[in-house]
């Protein structure tokens, strides 16, 4: 099938590369000049593992290509996608629809015979509908339906969600476009992966639903930490008694500084002012959002109470800046929220990050940036390992001991065993253990 993908971010570029993979002749389209260049020199311009490998396979084959100007590829595309950002907008945290509205307007133009415009991007309940009164307005006679197709991808591992997810949603009750997207999709019927095919509004609540109930279920492990360090006992032995239970699952109960990233943050902001407007409130989320956001802040003082309370003076070593490993996106990451709180404490702030250091000097103002870990703890104070990056997992702490002015650690990712360190010499600091 033929395929337009509007919009070469992190869904843009990934989904249009596994459709490729898949089979299919895929044009992914971008406004950016700067973005079309890279991506036509073979230069990747998010960092996600294998996805370098997989788009020059398939460029290589034919079926991937980029393009400034998509009229050709909308023209004679079966399905159109739109996977441009909704980032949070200012002052209300409502989604900004306004690039999902510009790709209406540009898509309205050049269709041609029956198309199928899917909605990738995350956006609002009911934004397919102005979608194609949109479309609509523009193009009276256009044969055409709007269909939901939520992504649900982890930064990190997206090739292999996309390729092999748990499920595949499409909102539509168009017999038409349902036959488009089980075509599409049609190689995922080998790993017999369940598509589930719902009104468009209700795929649309399923991606928010979907991401609010994990943050939450992240929160509720960090309130648990708190709750543990309180009554000395061990958050990591909760996490794995209560996610025994089938009903609870292991997934995200891993207690850490808070959640971040390009979805959990904006997307359950989306949805409180969303069922705000709605006159449903959704309780449970608002608190949720709170909880986080406090809990980011709440970081640096939790260092400060490693080194006896006082950080002015002192050097703080970084070690992770991106939100999780294997990415280098920095949106909403703790980092941004810990290096200004150490900063304004009067603490100096030197840090490493194996993806995310181009990102971060754009962020992160008085932070000094070292060119691996061992240079970033060298004449530290503390430690703080932010990020759980593989590489932090193993580091020689004989050398990281030797290194630093006094041997303190705070693991705010709980990477390393207690026991462990205290026989090492650390005064260690963890996430809800003792």
């Amino acid at each position: 099938m033929r395929v337009a993908m509007i919009g070469t971010g992190y869904v843009g570029l990934v989904s249009g590369a596994c459709f490729a993979d898949f089979g299919h002749e895929v044009v992914c389209v971008d406004k950016d000049p700067s973005k079309i260049e890279r991506l036509e020199r073979g230069e990747i311009p998010i960092f996600e593992p294998g996805l370098d490998d997989l788009v020059a396979a398939n460029v290589r084959s034919g079926r991937l290509s980029f393009a400034l100007d998509g009229a050709e590829a909308i023209r004679t595309a079966d399905a159109v996608f739109i996977a441009v950002g909704t980032p949070s907008r200012r002052g209300d945290g409502h989604a900004d629809l306004s690039y999902v509205h510009a790709a209406a307007e540009e898509i309205a133009g050049l269709i041609e015979g029956f198309t199928v415009v899917v909605t990738k991007s995350t956006v609002p309940v009911g934004t397919g509908d102005e979608i194609e009164r949109i479309i609509r307005a523009r193009r009276p006679d256009a044969d055409f339906a709007v269909v939901s197709n939520p992504e649900f991808l982890r930064e990190g591992a997206a090739i292999e969600d996309f390729k092999r997810p748990d499920r595949v949603v499409v909102g539509t009750d168009d017999e038409r476009a349902q036959a488009v997207m089980r075509e599409l999709y049609r190689p995922l019927n080998l790993n017999e992966t369940p598509i589930l095919f719902t009104g468009r509004r209700t795929s649309e609540l399923i991606k928010y639903a979907a991401n609010a109930f994990l943050a939450m279920k992240i929160t509720f492990i960090n309130e648990m930490a708190d709750l543990c360090e309180a009554v000395g006992a061990d958050v990591q032995q909760v996490a794995r008694g209560i996610g025994l239970d089938k009903r609870i699952g292991a997934k995200f109960l891993h207690a850490g500084p808070g959640y971040g990233g390009s979805c959990f943050p904006k997307d359950t902001l989306a949805l409180v002012r969303t069922a705000t407007d709605a006159g449903a409130p959704v309780r449970l989320i608002e608190t949720t959002v709170q909880i986080n956001d406090a809990r980011k802040k709440a970081m640096a003082g939790k260092v400060a109470a490693a080194v006896g309370g006082e950080l002015k003076g002192r050097t703080v070593a970084l070690l992770g800046l991106t939100f999780k490993p294997n990415t280098d996106d920095m949106r909403d990451a703790p980092s941004l929220d810990v290096a200004p709180a150490l900063i304004a404490m009067g603490a100096t702030v030197q840090a490493f990050d194996p993806e995310g250091m181009h990102e971060a000097a754009k962020l992160l103002d008085g932070v000094a940036f070292r060119e691996g870990p061992y240079d970033a703890v060298e004449g530290a104070d503390v430690v703080v390992i932010l990020t759980e990056w593989d590489q932090f997992r193993a580091l020689d702490l004989d050398r990281v001991k030797l290194l630093m002015r006094q041997p303190v650690m705070v693991d705010l990712r709980n990477i390393y065993r207690p026991e462990d360190m205290r026989a090492r010499g650390f005064r260690y600091a963890s996430i809800g253990r003792a």
